[in-house]
């Protein structure tokens, strides 16, 4: 046991700084006997960890292995089986019971032992023993120097738990010290009795030496007490010299705190002084406006640039004097209260001069349009100009007026309705509500002229530009209009009425011209060539690169002048609803036009919506009108607005321009589909005579130029998918719709229709090219081909009728087991009957039935195609193949018999080409 206790603390816990303090060969009760090793094992490092680890031998059986560890503290019941009888049984309930026999009762008891002082020494909680005798738990488990394993210089015992807990390795100075001293004398390892009696004769000499240096220094130490005493006396002087200074000293002391008293209080007074002189001087230095100042905001001239920059900067002064931060009872203070009353009053003065003289300039500057915009409108009507004439109609330019100037001399108020904005925000969105009011009936005649201008380049007609020049110019309008705007006082209330008139008056006259270009006749597309398209498409270009630059301006200048970038919560709530053309209005409740807009960009959106709210139906009208004209125009209308929509949102994706774009182009799609939809429905209701040829049909060559005229318009076009899906939906209505045509003719052979159409339809989209349409040009290919062989095969038939019927019995009589050669002594099929047969059909009766074969074909084909070469070229192939079958029946079933055709291949080639020339 001692050699294995010994090679288990060397192979096993050694490695793992543990040491071995008891050890019990046991194996599992009940079961084959396994023999394995209990250990219990404490570590050498702090904090001590107590296990209990399994070891068994390897499989092999050369070395041992750690199979499992359990730590003490788990441990809860140690069972001993029984108190009194020997028994080598016993328990240990760790998270389940296991059950060991031990080798020996001994090796039990001692293991048990050792768990127990284990469970004394290092763990609060103890551990319950059962059936354990009280006298094996009061002794220590012995444990012979053989346990010790070699190499460790410690003691283990089963009796002396202290010298477990007390050993100490030597560190490396001490481990030298005595290997020094070993080295000193020869026998210290052979005989270490001697070694040690000479160590301790050693450490008596050096007692003794020690005892006599202590009595040598017993004159030293009275001296040094003698010195101490001398010390003491002279440190009673210094204290009773230390006491007198202390008594003067306190004198000085109570004078000293009445002086500084006295300076306290002086300085308290100065920093009074100078804290209240602080105070004066910070409400003098912010709260005191300079006279020119006062001046400017109540006498400056705001129609100058010089005026307006004082004024811009005697604002910026008054809000920062009312703005400033005053200290904790500084309001309490009646001067204080005197001038910001003074500077509310200045404020309220000068934002009501300053709000009526930006709404005179609104009057102003709309005044100055409203006669630019008559005087364009009445170009027309002037005398010396010709209605009817073309060049009349088209010498207006299809432009907006630009508003630049406008905006440019507004923009110099910027800074000021953002002073009026921080200020006054009652007035500021007063301002901003008459603004829009102007601007929206100015935009809105403005837009209106636009469109119509648009509509008769479009459509070319005197009777509209009639119409559109009996706009009213009469000046006393104007006048009329000017003098109720400049009795609104900026508020816009008088000049309603007369704006209302004016615009009913203009607006009338627009509806009917707009009702009268829409009540056009239809016309086809078949009726436009390739310059009206362009011509439209161009205009329609021109309309959408008017509008784009008009509305980035106009948003550009209302988030400048109106300081929207720098205000992103207004109080009020504002609601969006959908106007009856389609556009959003802004419907204002209760405090007034601008409310809730939660952010800059909305609000900006809000106003442009307002101001243009009349773009969005006019651009619906036009395009019904150019679809009105053409349905293909969609497919312009189309590609510019989705490249205008994408350039928009690339810019700002949640702009006005952007979202009413956006919904323009949803308008322009649904025109798009439906024209998809109306080519399909025209498709499904074609009807063809019964009494002339088929040819192409209608919708087939109404594809063909639809394709081409896609393809030239949606080249490298951002809305390639939309035309993708509408040719297929195109092209499927085409397929089916030629099968359903050829299935219902009655004069011309449904072969013929299928043929003729799906070559048309093949050789198109060959020279197009479409890319998603490969599969239907297969398709088309393989119809084409497949009716073109049927329709031979059936046209020709059977030209040699009874030669045919003949070889038809010969080929049964094979089918049914004769052999070929043997069909020749058959009574109906001898070689005489197969001369007869041959008579029947000589060289000039085949040219002549092969020239009928040809007028009837041509009957059937139509011109446009030219099938006709081809398809008798096709019979000519078919008629060799048959007669080439007939010649080979011969060869197999009369062999030797000289029976041959009265007419060659070679005749038939001269036959059909013959034919075909005479035609």
């Amino acid at each position: 046991m001692t050699a294995i206790k010994h090679a288990l603390q060397r192979d096993i816990f050694t490695p793992n700084d543990e040491r071995l303090l008891s050890i019990v060969n046991v194996c599992k009760a009940g079961k084959k006997k396994k023999n394995c090793f209990l250990c219990a094992t404490v570590t050498t490092e702090r904090p001590v960890q107590v296990n209990v680890v399994k070891v068994k031998k390897s499989d092999k059986g050369d070395f041992y292995k750690r199979q499992i560890a359990w730590a003490l503290r788990d441990l809860a019941v140690v069972d001993a089986k029984d108190a009194i009888k020997e028994n080598p049984e016993f328990d240990l309930h760790f998270e389940k019971i296991y059950k060991w026999v031990a080798s020996s009762t001994a090796e039990k008891n001692t293991f048990i032992s050792c768990i127990w002082k284990l469970n004394q020494r290092y763990l609060r909680k103890k551990i319950d023993f059962v059936n354990v005798s009280s006298q094996l738990l009061e002794e220590l488990p012995k444990v012979t120097e053989e346990s010790v394993p070699s190499g460790e210089n410690q003691s283990v015992t089963g009796g002396d738990e202290e010298a477990v807990d007390e050993y100490q390795e030597l560190n490396a100075r001490e481990e030298q010290d005595i290997e020094i001293m070993m080295e000193g004398c020869e026998y210290a390892i052979s005989n270490a009795e001697a070694f040690a009696e000479k160590l301790s004769r050693e450490l008596q000499v050096l007692d003794g030496a020690n005892i006599q240096s202590i009595m040598a220094s017993e004159k030293q130490v009275n001296i040094l007490m003698k010195l101490l005493d001398e010390a003491l006396k002279e440190v009673d002087q210094i204290e009773l010299k230390l006491s007198s200074y202390e008594e003067m000293l306190q004198s000085v002391k109570e004078q000293m705190d009445q002086i500084s008293e006295s300076n306290h209080l002086i300085h308290l007074s100065n920093t009074n002084n100078v804290k209240l002189l602080s105070e004066i001087e910070f409400l003098v230095n912010h709260m005191d406006l300079a006279k020119g100042h006062i001046k400017a905001l109540q006498e400056g001239d705001l129609a100058s640039s010089r005026g307006i920059e004082a004024c811009t900067n005697a604002a910026d002064a008054l809000l920062q004097c009312m703005n400033v931060a005053l200290r904790p009872g500084h309001e309490m203070l009646h001067a204080v209260k005197q001038q910001q009353q003074r500077f509310g009053d200045l404020r309220e003065q000068f934002a009501r001069r300053l709000a009526s003289h930006l709404n005179n300039v609104f009057v102003q500057q709309f005044t100055q349009a409203l006669l630019q915009l008559y005087n364009r409108s009445n170009f027309l009507s002037v005398p010396g100009h010709d209605q009817s004439s073309t060049l009349a109609q088209h010498s207006i330019e299809l432009t907006l007026p630009n508003h630049h100037p406008f905006h440019r001399d507004l923009l110099r108020y910027a800074k000021l309705m953002e002073w009026l904005k921080n200020t006054d925000y009652g007035k500021y969105e007063g301002l901003t509500k008459n603004y829009m009011d102007y601007l929206s009936r100015l935009y809105e005649r403005e837009i209106k002229d636009f469109f119509e201008v648009a509509k008769i380049k479009m459509t070319g007609t005197t009777k509209e530009s009639k119409k559109f020049a009996t706009l009213p110019r009469k000046e006393s309008a104007v006048k009329q209009e000017t003098e109720s705007l400049h009795g609104s006082s900026g508020k816009l209330t008088g000049s309603t009425s007369s704006l209302n008139k004016l615009s009913v008056q203009s607006s009338g006259s627009r509806r009917s011209q707009s009702s009268s270009l829409l009540d056009m006749g239809n016309m086809s597309a078949s009726d436009l060539d390739v310059a009206d398209r362009t011509k439209f498409d161009k205009i329609f270009e021109q309309v959408l690169s008017e509008l784009e630059p008009l509305c980035l301006a106009e948003q550009d200048f209302i988030s400048k002048f109106f300081k929207l970038q720098q205000h992103q919560n207004i109080p009020g709530t504002m609601t969006e609803t959908e106007d009856v053309d389609g556009g959003m209005l802004s419907r204002q409740h209760n405090s007034g036009v601008l409310q809730s807009i939660s952010s800059e960009k909305d609000m900006i959106r809000q106003m442009m919506i307002k101001i243009f709210r009349c773009i969005e139906p006019e651009l619906n009208n036009l395009i019904a009108l150019g679809d009105k004209i053409d349905s293909f125009n969609s497919l312009y209308m189309l590609v510019k607005m989705s490249h205008h929509v994408w350039t928009a949102q690339n810019v700002d994706p949640a702009s006005f321009l952007s979202t009413t774009l956006g919904n323009v182009l949803v308008t322009v799609k649904r025109n798009f589909d439906k024209c998809i939809s109306n080519q399909i429905r025209q498709m499904e209701e074609v009807k063809i005579s019964k009494k002339s040829k088929v040819g192409i049909l209608p919708f087939v060559a109404e594809f063909e130029e639809f394709a081409g005229l896609a393809e030239s318009i949606f080249k490298n076009a951002e809305r390639r998918g939309d035309l993708d899906k509408a040719y297929i939906k195109l092209i499927r209505g085409v397929f089916v719709n030629v099968e359903k045509v050829a299935n219902e003719s009655q004069k011309t052979p449904r072969d013929v229709v299928m043929m003729e159409n799906f070559h048309h339809i093949f050789a198109t989209l060959s020279r197009l090219k479409i890319s998603c349409l490969e599969a239907e040009k297969k398709e088309a290919k393989q119809k084409y081909t497949d009716h073109l062989q049927s329709y031979v095969i059936y046209s020709l038939g059977q030209p040699l009728e009874k030669l045919n019927h003949f070889f038809e019995g010969v080929e049964a009589r094979v089918a049914q087991g004769i052999r070929e050669e043997e069909v020749s002594y058959q009574l109906a099929f001898n070689k005489q009957e197969l001369r007869k047969v041959i008579k029947e059909y000589p060289g000039k009766e085949v040219k002549k039935g092969l020239d009928n074969l040809y007028k009837k074909v041509d009957k059937h084909l139509c011109e446009e195609e030219n099938l006709l070469q081809v398809v008798w070229h096709s019979m000519q192939d078919e008629f060799i193949r048959q007669y080439k079958h007939f010649e080979g029946l011969i060869a197999r079933c009369y062999p030797g018999s000289g029976v041959t055709m009265e007419f060659t291949i070679q005749d038939i080639l001269d036959y059909c080409s013959s034919i075909a020339q005479s035609h």
